[in-house]
């Protein structure tokens, strides 16, 4: 389902995802308040959600629509002011599972070939977490599968395949990195919420966010936990305890001169389609801490991640992956869990206190 009160940009999203066979738009509403009215006889797997609307904003709509539908996987679309900025965030906290930057015109949205591939993407694999989490839904899937003209075989759960763990270091981390993508923002607030301390270490973390969203990330995440966070910054040097946040469209590495570690900002090109990207924080946190290097890694689409946690494991480090069962997405931490590079995959309520036990030397 497509919610904008702009009849162009629903027409032409809606154009787009029906150009894609594997997708079908089974509704458009100009307003939260038509959507809701739509949900019951449409019963749509994704509904993507504009944030400003007559008669019923998104904000408003969203809690409606998750106690209405709870397996619907919203997606807020928002332009990249900080107060649509700040309102996505606090969307995704209600329950929102992703956002999405919205060019600011019509004419903007028609000719950006990113925002076309960023809501495609978002909403196939979105819409397959709401099929696996809705029995109806997975009923009318196995239909549309029986009645098409090449059955297609079911795909294989990433959690079916064997994981086998690898060993973690023997080391006392001097360093602890992160990396989310699709679901991040909320499940970092539970990560620090069940570390349950001040890290003795820096933290560096890599989202996938846009700028503006970045700053916005920090100043919520310093307001929820209490610690020092903010985005990096090109020759900060990194102190223990302080959380670092790669500033959108930026990528964040580190590296080591005298005696001490200092951040540093590129715009190299994008890696896995993301800029900022968990691989080349990752590889730099190898690089700089190897044996003393603590990576984790949360929900989020695609394999972002997997070549970076490949190298702390080779340097000696230890990886934690977020469980299929927690994420909103499987992608990264299945890829990293199925490589065989995690010491550890638990949910999400457990990560957190895990990481402060191998920080504090308590295996």
């Amino acid at each position: 389902m497509v919610v904008d009160d702009s009849a162009v940009i629903r027409g032409l999203i809606s154009r787009w995802l029906e150009s894609d066979p594997e997708i079908e738009v089974v509704a458009t509403a100009q307003n939260g308040a038509m959507a809701l009215r739509n949900l019951e006889t449409t019963r749509p797997e994704v509904v993507i959600l504009d944030i400003e609307m007559p008669e019923m904003d998104g904000l408003t709509a969203l809690p409606k629509i998750i106690e209405a539908a709870p397996h619907v996987q919203v997606i807020m679309a928002s332009t990249l002011t900080r107060r649509n900025a700040e309102i996505s965030l606090k969307a995704l906290k209600a329950g929102a599972a992703d956002y999405i930057p919205k060019p600011e015109t019509s004419r903007e949205v028609s000719s950006s070939a990113a925002f076309r591939q960023q809501i495609l993407q978002k909403i196939k694999a979105l819409g397959t977490v709401a099929r696996c989490q809705d029995p109806v839904r997975a009923a009318r899937a196995r239909r549309a599968a029986r009645g098409a003209a090449t059955p297609q075989p079911a795909p294989r759960a990433l959690a079916t395949r064997p994981i086998q763990l690898a060993k973690p270091s023997a080391a006392t981390p001097r360093v602890l990195a992160i990396g989310a993508s699709t679901g991040g923002p909320q499940a970092l607030f539970e990560f620090f919420s069940g570390l349950k301390m001040t890290p003795a270490v820096p933290v560096v973390i890599a989202q996938h966010m846009p700028p503006t969203f970045t700053s916005i990330l920090a100043e919520h995440l310093r307001r929820a936990t209490g610690l020092e966070c903010e985005e990096g910054r090109e020759g900060e040097r990194l102190a223990p305890g302080k959380i670092y946040i790669a500033p959108g469209d930026h990528h964040m590495i580190i590296e080591a001169k005298g005696d001490g570690v200092f951040i540093r900002i590129n715009q190299d090109p994008p890696e896995n389609f993301c800029r900022p990207a968990v691989d080349p924080l990752f590889r730099a946190v190898a690089r700089v801490y190897g044996a003393a290097a603590l990576g984790v890694i949360l929900t989020g689409m695609g394999s972002d991640g997997l070549k970076g946690s490949s190298a702390i494991v080779a340097a000696g480090g230890t990886i934690l992956a977020q469980d299929e069962a927690t994420s909103v997405v499987w992608g990264m931490p299945g890829a990293v869990s199925t490589a065989g590079l995690a010491s550890a995959v638990l949910p999400l309520g457990e990560i957190g206190r895990a990481a402060a036990k191998i920080i504090g030397g308590r295996r």
